[in-house]
C-alpha cells in the first residue's frame, strides 16, 4: 500500500504535516488558521463541499438551492499554498504508526500525519431503532435535503390527483420526529411552502388540507432555550396550524405510519429531526467514547495519551469548567476549530498548552416562519420580528463567500415580499 505525503516528513518539526479529517464548521476554521503555517496541511473530506447545515431545511423546503449554502474546499482554501484537499472516505487510523487508512479514488490509501485533527461530525441517531431511517429520513447532508424535497413536492403533485380523500389526507399530513431547532424550523417552514405557495399554485389544494404534527419526547420544544421562547416558538407553530405534541413517545416508525402506544398517525411525508450520534472516529481511534458516540478528550481537545490528536466539533464530547457538556452546535465547532489551530501552533513552537478551551456561548437562535423566530443572545430574549432579522443576518455573516450572501439575500427578500419560492423543481431520476 502506497504512502501518501505531501512534503512533510514523518517526525520532521520543520515541515510537519498537519491533516485534518472533515471540512464541516470545525475544520474548515481550523485549516484557515493554518494558513502561512511553515508545514503541510492535509484536509480529507468524502465530499467535495463545505455545507452551511444550519440553511440545510431551507433546501428542503425549496426556499434555497444547494449551491447557495455550500462551496467547493478547493476554492474555500484556494488562497492557502500550504494546504492541500483530498477527497478520500477514511477507513482507519493508527495511532502507533500516525498513519490514516483511506479509500482514495476506489484504492486504499496511507497517508501521515505530525498532527491530526479530527472534525467528521455527526449524523442522525435513531436511538437504537436504525431501522425507522427507511420511513423518517433525517437531514444531514444535500442529498437528504433534495430527497426531502422531491417527496413534499411530489406529496402535492400526488394530492392534486387523488380522488381518495383518506388517501389524500395522508399525502397532505407532514410529521417531524424531534422538536429542537430542526424540527421547529422545518415545520414551520413546510406550513409556509405549503399554504402561502403552493396554494396559490394548486387547483384542488387548501390551506385547511394540509396537516403538519411536530412530535417531542420531551416536556417542551426547543427545550435548549429559555421556557419562555420555547412557548412563544410553541405558540407561532400554532398560528402557522402546526400541532405540537410534547411529552409524547415515538414507539414505532413503519411505512406511512407512526405509532404512539395505541394511537397511530398516518402521513406519507415522516422527517426524523431528533437525536444524532457521532462519525466513527471512536472506533478508528479505538478511544473511549460517550454514549453518543463522541470521542472523549482532555480540556486542550486532546485524545488522552496522544497529545498530537486533537478531536473537535459533534465528534468531540467535551466538558467544560462547570461540568456540562458543551452543546454540538455551530458556534461551538467553530470555536473549537479555531482553539486546535492555535494548539498546533503553540506546540510547534515548543510551548505546552496552559490555556484549556473554553466554549462563549454566543446564544441560540431560531425561525419558526415569515418575521417570526426566538433568540437567547447575550442574555436577550428575542421574539418576533426582532429575533428573525437577528437570526437573518448571524446566518448571511457565517455563510462562507460573498457570492453565497448576496443571493441568499435575494432569495430571502424574494420570498418574504412575494411569498414565493424559488427553488421548486423535481427532478426524478433517470430510469
Amino acid at each position: 500500500m502506497a504512502i501518501a505525503t505531501f512534503g512533510g516528513t514523518l517526525g520532521d518539526v520543520k515541515n510537519p504535516q498537519i491533516v485534518i479529517l472533515g471540512a464541516g464548521f470545525a475544520g474548515i476554521n481550523c485549516a484557515r488558521d493554518l494558513k502561512n503555517l511553515q508545514g503541510e496541511v492535509v484536509v480529507i473530506d468524502k465530499k467535495n463541499h463545505h455545507l452551511f447545515q444550519p440553511l440545510l431545511y431551507q433546501v428542503a423546503t425549496a426556499t434555497l438551492s444547494p449551491a447557495e449554502i455550500a462551496a467547493p474546499i478547493r476554492s474555500v482554501l484556494r488562497n492557502q499554498k500550504n494546504t492541500h484537499v483530498l477527497l478520500a472516505d477514511v477507513k482507519g487510523i493508527d495511532r502507533a504508526t500516525k498513519q490514516i487508512t483511506a479509500l482514495v479514488s476506489g484504492e486504499e490509501k496511507q497517508i501521515s500525519y505530525d498532527y491530526l485533527v479530527v472534525a467528521t461530525g455527526a449524523r442522525g441517531s435513531y436511538f437504537g431503532h436504525d431501522e425507522w431511517e427507511a420511513f423518517a429520513p433525517g437531514l444531514k447532508s444535500i442529498p437528504d435535503a433534495t430527497a426531502i424535497r422531491q417527496k413534499v413536492l411530489l406529496s402535492f403533485e400526488a394530492a392534486e390527483t387523488e380522488e381518495d380523500p383518506t388517501r389524500r389526507s395522508q399525502l397532505l399530513h407532514f410529521i417531524l420526529v424531534g422538536g429542537g431547532p430542526t424540527g421547529v424550523e422545518m415545520a414551520g417552514a413546510i406550513s409556509e411552502l405549503a399554504k402561502i405557495s403552493l396554494s396559490r399554485d394548486f387547483r384542488r389544494i387548501k390551506p385547511s388540507d394540509v396537516t403538519i404534527t411536530l412530535i417531542e419526547a420531551g416536556a417542551r420544544i426547543l427545550a435548549t432555550f429559555p421556557e419562555s421562547l420555547s412557548a412563544r416558538a410553541k405558540k407561532d407553530l400554532q398560528r402557522l396550524g402546526v400541532t405540537v405534541r410534547e411529552n409524547t413517545r415515538v414507539e414505532k416508525i413503519e411505512d406511512g405510519v407512526v405509532r404512539l402506544g395505541s394511537e397511530a398517525l398516518y402521513a406519507n411525508t415522516i422527517l426524523w429531526t431528533a437525536g444524532v450520534m457521532a462519525s466513527p472516529a471512536a472506533k478508528w481511534l479505538n478511544a473511549e467514547a460517550d454514549r453518543g458516540g463522541r470521542v472523549k478528550v482532555n480540556p486542550f481537545l486532546q485524545l488522552p495519551g496522544n497529545p498530537e490528536i486533537f478531536v473537535v466539533g459533534d465528534t468531540a464530547s467535551v466538558i467544560d469548567e462547570k461540568g456540562n457538556a458543551v452543546p454540538g452546535v455551530a458556534p461551538a465547532a467553530m470555536q473549537q476549530g479555531h482553539y486546535a489551530a492555535t494548539a498546533i501552533r503553540t506546540l510547534l513552537a515548543g510551548k505546552a498548552l496552559t490555556k484549556p478551551f473554553r466554549y462563549v456561548n454566543k446564544g441560540n437562535l431560531a425561525t419558526i416562519g415569515k418575521s417570526a423566530a426566538v433568540a437567547d443572545v447575550a442574555g436577550f430574549k428575542l421574539a418576533g420580528i426582532v429575533a428573525w432579522v437577528t437570526w437573518l443576518f448571524v446566518h448571511i455573516f457565517y455563510l462562507i463567500g460573498f457570492r453565497n450572501r448576496i443571493v441568499v439575500l435575494v432569495e430571502w427578500a424574494w420570498s418574504y415580499f412575494f411569498s414565493q419560492r424559488g427553488a421548486r423543481l423535481v427532478t426524478p431520476a433517470k430510469g
